[in-house]
């Protein structure tokens, strides 16, 4: 058994404000910035200082505890329709990630029953959401690491450990607990074009946590594979279809795809939270376009040749017929489908 290892939280409420990791600073400095309203919140969140979608729901959590506070300051009357605004805000902030639109439906049900000062209350509930997250990331890690057989070798991709979460991580927990119980030979991470979150992000967090990491180009995936290298992908999930379709970190499809044809396990590990029931398939999911700059430069340098456009997808989509299994809290469900998956769906 080797030492579990969870030493970071990029997600911290002071008391007065919210403090976050900017991790894209990430490995050459460890940042914080320190926001103390809905608006600099919501800059975070659309700026990549905070990303992975459980993160974002819960630093979208206490951005409307900052924004209570503002409001019920300057209104203590009128606070919550001025608070209406806030939210609209942050929900904009990303709109591919569920999570975002789920912490911040909760976070507003808390606030309609809510009378007086509404900061105690909503302050309780963010960090109950936050709770959660690291509760269920454990469970999950738990129930993923049960399904890899001991002298295994995995691949992952994105980030989606403690810096994506509110701690321990989901694909990432699943490495941790099957880490710590001295199951995995290595660790291989594909560095994850263009915001490069693999090599800068997951290769920073488990060599902090003395976990050894082997990074990969995302175009050597195939070919690791190929060679029998890895038994599992493992990935998270930005959004969950009714049908099992998965939306995440564009190239995920792609990784998927691959498995199959080399009879490699791919793992999707992912919240109840994550899961959207209100979309019946993965084509009806909005796909964020981020900035084509993000794919023309590189640490701020041109690097494609002048009068060369982008085409930047953030996220794609990965049918549920390419999914091996798929981790949540509430335990492992292979091959996932509507049936399978109508069991989690809320009452």
């Amino acid at each position: 058994m080797q030492e579990d290892s969870d030493s970071i939280r990029a997600i911290q409420w002071t008391g007065d404000s919210l403090r976050l990791l900017d991790q894209r600073d990430l490995p050459a400095s460890v940042n914080y910035l320190e926001l103390v309203d809905a608006v600099s919140v919501a800059a975070a969140i659309r700026d990549m200082v905070v990303r992975g979608a459980p993160a974002i729901g819960i630093t979208a959590a206490y951005g409307v505890v900052l924004a209570a506070r503002q409001r019920y300051a300057e209104s203590p009357q009128g606070w919550q329709g001025l608070l209406e605004g806030d939210i609209r805000l942050l929900t904009a902030a990303r709109p591919t990630a569920v999570n975002l639109a789920w912490a911040l439906q909760r976070m507003q049900r808390c606030a309609a029953g809510t009378e007086g000062d509404p900061v105690p209350l909503l302050l309780e509930e963010a960090r109950q959401i936050h709770a959660e997250d690291i509760d269920a990331n454990r469970q999950m890690g738990a129930h993923g690491a049960a399904l890899i057989d001991a002298n295994s070798s995995v691949l992952t991709y994105c980030n989606t450990g403690s810096l994506a979460t509110g701690g321990y991580g989901t694909a990432l927990g699943v490495i941790r607990s099957a880490w710590a119980a001295g199951k995995l030979q290595q660790v291989y991470a594909s560095e994850t074009r263009p915001w490069l979150q693999g090599s800068r992000l997951t290769a920073w967090e488990l060599t902090c946590d003395r976990i050894p990491v082997t990074l990969i180009t995302d175009n050597a995936a195939g070919f690791l594979m190929q060679n029998r290298r890895v038994q599992w992908v493992i990935t998270g999930a930005d959004r969950v279809t009714a049908n099992g379709d998965v939306i995440n970190k564009i190239g995920t499809s792609s990784l998927a795809v691959m498995c199959r044809h080399y009879d490699v396990g791919f793992m999707v590990v992912a919240p109840c939270s994550t899961l959207d029931f209100s979309l019946d398939s993965g084509a009806q999911v909005n796909i964020e376009q981020r900035s084509e700059d993000e794919v023309l430069t590189l640490a701020d340098h041109r690097i494609a040749a002048a009068g060369a456009s982008a085409w930047n997808p953030a996220f794609d989509i990965t049918p549920a017929d390419l999914v091996d299994c798929l981790v949540t809290e509430r335990g492992v469900i292979r091959a996932p489908d509507r049936a399978k998956l109508a069991v989690l769906k809320p009452d």
